[in-house]
């Protein structure tokens, strides 16, 4: 019997929220609804897609490899939409951007001006989001683009069926409070006290580093996403921290605090992901992936 691709959708909901109850919210369907076309499944293929356990479910191997199927279809008809959307004369289409809040201000939001100019009939959402809920919703296909980080150390491949697009390489930054005076090496960083990242977060990847460099832990104070949260804390005295350089311009600083640049703290990269099958991005993503490109190529790092 063949299988009902309509099925997988289900098999791919569990997978990504962890269970069957989660996957039924995230659908808007029963749970019962959810358990039912799972058994159709499983009774199309002739096996089992789901180790039924006390504490819960987990994908078999099999419901792994159809699940992985399931995202490729899914992406797949996204790509199509968005081509089909594009027919015609010239670019077109709406482009949906997910990034965080430096990403924004340095990158997202400095292009839309040029892309306007570039590609009047592209239409560009941009949404703030975490950068795991960013990958989420693109493997949703609830966006389009996405404006990812991670710390140089970090080189991991693009997913399958994504595609990475390099925008800069900024270099971290030593931020310590106005009055103290700085550390003139790496070595000194191993007395002082940091403001911690969320654990993920390529600050957090960076900390992470230089505790390996150092053979030491560093001694972690807080635990922050927001730059400006972290600079806060350090002005009331809770640590030092290390930074992006996108993250401590316009201003950002005060008067008390200050930056110190120390050789071996590494560097931050921001770069694209995008849906990448076999077929080619739709022209609008093609066109705010370059403009995104050129307006990153032109920053002056502080």
């Amino acid at each position: 019997m063949a299988t009902d691709p309509r099925r997988l959708s289900f098999l791919l909901a569990v997978q990504r929220a962890g269970g069957v109850l989660a996957a039924a919210d995230l659908l808007g369907v029963t749970a019962s609804a959810v358990s039912q076309q799972i058994a159709r499944l499983e009774a199309e293929e002739g096996f089992a897609v789901l180790d039924r356990g006390p504490r819960g479910v987990t994908l078999t191997p099999a419901g792994r490899v159809l699940a992985e199927a399931a995202e490729r279809i899914e992406s797949e008809l996204v790509e199509a939409r968005q081509a089909i959307a594009a027919l015609g004369d010239g670019v077109s289409g709406r482009v949906a951007v997910g990034a965080f809040q430096t990403a924004i201000r340095a990158v997202v939001a400095p292009s839309l001006a040029p892309l306007d100019e570039q590609f009047p009939a592209v239409q560009v959402d941009v949404q703030e989001h975490e950068p795991i809920e960013s990958v989420r919703m693109l493997r949703a296909g609830d966006l389009d683009v996405v404006v990812l980080e991670r710390d140089s150390e970090n080189q991991n491949p693009a997913p399958r069926g994504s595609r990475d697009v390099p925008l800069v390489d900024e270099p971290w930054r030593l931020v310590v409070p106005a009055g103290m005076t700085p550390p003139t090496s790496l070595e000194d960083l191993a007395r002082l006290t940091f403001v911690g990242s969320e654990p993920g977060t390529a600050s957090d990847r960076a900390l992470q580093r230089l505790s390996r460099t150092l053979g030491t832990d560093l001694r972690l104070r807080h635990s922050t996403y927001d730059f400006d949260t972290t600079l806060a804390l350090i002005t009331a005295g809770q640590g030092v921290a290390v930074l992006p350089a996108l993250a401590l311009q316009g201003g950002a600083l005060g008067d008390h605090l200050q930056v110190v640049r120390l050789a071996g703290l590494g560097e931050r990269q921001l770069f694209v992901r995008h849906r990448a099958t076999r077929h080619e991005p739709s022209p609008a993503v093609r066109a705010v992936v370059t403009v995104m490109g050129e307006v990153a190529s032109r920053l002056v790092l502080a």
